[in-house]
């Protein structure tokens, strides 16, 4: 009886020596889901505001966090002036800037420069099969 029993507590050790793997393996996959779901985009939107922060300058179009638009007046290290109105001028934070319109129109109007040639190229190919 003493044999069987240490040969029940062997099995028992193994078994348990294989779930200790098993949770240090979806450990290991739950990390990974969140890095590739939560930390990795977050780390890209972060670098995309931070290189749109540093493209700012004057004239420019933008609009903040709290949703005000304006045009961009004057920019000093962390505070730009704001221009809302003509001679209303506000003091904002760099970082409230969300989105730089002036940026956007231009990346629209070359967008559309760009589809505009390649609908004309697909003319000239049908034009030149007939």
């Amino acid at each position: 009886m003493v044999s069987e029993a240490f040969a029940m507590a062997g099995n028992a050790a193994g078994a348990q020596q294989q779930a200790g793997y098993e949770s240090i393996i979806m450990l290991l996959l739950m990390v990974a889901v969140f890095y590739f779901l939560l930390i990795r985009p977050q780390q890209k939107r972060a670098k995309q505001h931070k290189e749109l922060i540093d493209a700012l300058k004057v004239g420019d179009q933008v609009i903040t966090a709290g949703g005000l638009h304006g045009k961009v007046a004057g920019l000093q290290e962390e505070v730009i002036a704001l221009e809302v109105a003509s001679g209303v001028k506000i003091r904002i934070d760099r970082a409230s800037v969300v989105r730089n319109e002036t940026a956007a129109l231009q990346r629209k109007k070359e967008l559309e420069k760009q589809e505009a040639e390649k609908e004309k190229e697909k003319q000239e190919k049908e034009n030149a099969k007939k």
